[in-house]
Formats: structure tokens, C-alpha cells, sequence
């Protein structure tokens, strides 16, 4: 299995005034091409701090993150900035759909930034909100979908820059049963049928059933590991 991410003894603590808050706490973790991975643990367990320092969307005190090959936790600001945009892949709890973009254009978004052609950003944007099952509301923008279609909006935008992995963060919190668990079958069959690498930080039960590994961090540190 190839190896996609690795972190070697990773700390984050913030400071707080005079109190400082050690959110990861020397987290040793290996991630394989293809893995479908939830990370979970009570509130303030560093579930989601981690996953920023993973996606470099904030920056270790110490320890290092290699990601294929490349440590990002030496990469200066602008060096992570392009990473992140070739690398990795992002769905966030709140979506963060732009709201004056078509559906289609959020998607497209993305490989505007990667400077690729007109041509190819049309067709894959397509193929991509079409695979979503939101063929059909390509126009639409993000205040005229449900919150399970703008996710969903959100999966096809993760997908558009050919990620490496796609990091989740709370992914199903502000949709309803339906619309979780049909987000949840779609993301599951991006993973089996396409082998798309997801990591999730979660608390819903739903995520974990599907997981076929579940990470548990507790006050910041790894106290369980286990593979399914």
C-alpha cells in the first residue's frame, strides 16, 4: 500500500493569554492510498486541529508532516497555498459554497485557480456534479439547494483538483438523516469504486459504521487505532 501521509511526533498547542492549550499532542499516524478513515473523540479532542495541521491550513509547533514524499510543516506560506491546491481536497461542515457561483462554477472554481483549459474545466466540472446526482441543477446556486445538495456541491468541488485525499471535517453536522446517509453512500462508493482517499473527523455513529478504520484521539493524543 502506498503511503500518502505520514506525521511523526506532531504538537499544536495555542496560547491562550498565559494559558497554553496543547490541541495534538506528539501524534505519530500513517494514512494509506485509498483508506476510508474517521477520527474521532469528544469535543476538544484535537480531532479537527489535526486535521488542519494535515491539511496545512495551520502550522505545527513541532513534529513534521509528510504528504507523498513532500514535508509540508518546512513549506513557507505561498509553498503550502499551492500544495494545498494540488493536493488536497476539502469539505467543510458549513460547505463555504461561494454564494454568487452556480453550482457548476463553484466546481469550476478550483481548476481556475490550476490555470487548466476552458475545455477541460467544462467537462469535468459536468462529469462531476453529474456523478453527484445534481445533473440537473449545474445553475442553481447555493441558496436555491437543500443543505444535502450544496454538500454534495462541496464533494464534487473536493474531487475537481484530482486530490491526492480529501480531508471532511463534520461533514454530515447540518444535514438530516436522509441526506447524511445518502451523502455517505456517495462518498463510500467514491472510495470503493475510484479508490478517492477520505479522512474524516466526526461524531456521528453513521461515519464510523462506514469507516474501515476509526483513529480515537483523546486530550490530543492517539489512544486507539484500529483498522476494520
Amino acid at each position: 500500500m502506498n503511503t500518502i501521509i505520514k506525521t511523526t511526533e506532531l504538537v499544536k498547542i495555542f496560547r491562550e493569554t498565559a494559558q497554553e492549550v496543547c490541541a495534538v499532542n506528539n501524534v505519530s499516524l500513517s494514512i494509506n492510498e485509498g483508506e476510508f478513515t474517521a477520527i474521532v473523540g469528544p469535543s476538544g479532542s484535537g480531532k479537527t486541529t489535526l486535521l488542519n495541521l494535515i491539511g496545512g491550513l495551520d502550522k505545527a509547533t513541532s513534529g513534521s508532516i509528510v504528504i507523498d514524499g513532500q514535508d509540508i510543516s518546512s513549506l513557507s506560506e505561498k509553498r503550502i497555498t499551492e500544495f494545498r491546491l494540488h493536493n488536497i481536497g476539502f469539505i467543510f461542515q458549513a460547505y463555504n459554497l461561494i454564494p454568487v457561483l452556480t453550482a457548476k462554477e463553484n466546481v469550476s472554481f478550483v481548476m481556475d485557480l490550476q490555470g487548466r483549459k476552458k475545455s477541460e474545466i467544462d467537462r469535468r466540472a459536468t462529469e462531476l456534479l453529474t456523478s453527484v446526482g445534481l445533473g440537473d441543477r449545474m445553475n442553481s446556486r447555493p441558496a436555491k439547494l437543500s443543505g444535502g445538495q450544496q454538500q454534495r456541491v462541496a464533494v464534487a468541488r473536493a474531487l475537481a483538483s484530482k486530490p491526492k485525499f480529501i480531508l471532511a471535517d463534520e461533514p454530515t453536522a447540518n444535514l438530516d438523516s436522509k441526506s447524511a446517509a445518502n451523502l455517505l453512500d456517495m462518498m463510500e462508493r467514491l472510495n470503493k469504486q475510484e479508490n478517492v482517499t477520505f479522512i474524516f473527523s466526526t461524531h456521528d455513529p453513521r461515519i464510523m459504521a462506514k469507516a474501515r478504520r476509526i483513529v480515537t484521539l483523546e486530550d490530543g493524543k492517539t489512544v486507539n487505532d484500529e483498522a476494520r
